[in-house]
């Protein structure tokens, strides 16, 4: 069964009340499916023939590169969509394997059946087109971000991206092992790598801050 009331709380649904969600989904079919911690939800490559949202706990996405190394693209908790993007058009393949990182419940809806939805409520259009544009934008930046061959070049990107044009210090929410993780690369390697950062005086490290020393050589790291 639907819990409307986080529902109505995702980017596809937002602006509908719970009770007025209830009401669509009263006339459509769906699935809610649940997964344990670990427990693979669907394959890189499997057909995308449903729109899937998280509605309780977490999950990761990840994608295998050529060399056969494991990069983790994004972790998602409810209640985010599933690969928006592919659900329409001429390859409607998961681009990433995605398993649980916690207990989950995730809502299955046919393609078909959401098509039902956009037609009884335009403001489910409005978002579901608003959703995948943004989505469009991130992967555009992280296939960006993932044609940086060296880690120092990675880290200058991510730290550039996380500044903007004011911020000087930064602070990183994730551990260095996610950042390794997220990264592609061991966390001896990270380590090594912010360390040597550290000592050409590209950056300052200080725990969960970083400051930004030199931001024109950070950019040329990047160029070069």
């Amino acid at each position: 069964m639907i819990q409307s009331e986080i529902l109505c709380q995702s980017p596809v649904f937002r602006g509908i009340t719970p009770e007025g969600l209830a009401e669509l989904f009263q006339q459509v079919h769906y699935q809610v499916k649940s997964y344990q911690k670990g427990e693979l939800v669907v394959n890189a490559g499997e057909i995308c023939d449903r729109l899937l949202i998280v509605q309780e706990g977490s999950v990761k996405a990840e994608m295998t590169d050529y060399s056969g190394k494991t990069i983790k693209i994004e972790d998602m908790s409810a209640p985010w969509p599933l690969a928006t993007a592919f659900l329409f058009g001429r390859e409607n393949k998961f681009p990433v394997t995605v398993s649980a990182t916690s207990d989950a419940q995730l809502v299955s809806i046919p393609k078909q059946e959401f098509v039902k939805l956009m037609q009884m409520n335009v403001l489910i259009l409005n978002n579901y087109l608003n959703t995948i544009s943004t989505r469009a934008q991130f992967l555009t930046q992280k296939l960006k971000f993932l044609s940086f061959k060296t880690i120092k070049q990675k880290i200058a990107h991510y730290l550039l991206e996380l500044a903007g044009d004011r911020l000087q210090t930064v602070e990183i929410a994730q551990s260095q092992g996610q950042l390794a993780e997220m990264f592609g690369v061991t966390r001896p390697s990270l380590a090594r790598a912010l360390g040597e950062m550290a000592q050409e005086g590209l950056i300052e490290v200080d725990r969960r801050y970083i400051k930004i020393l030199d931001r024109t050589k950070m950019n040329q790291l990047l160029v070069g």
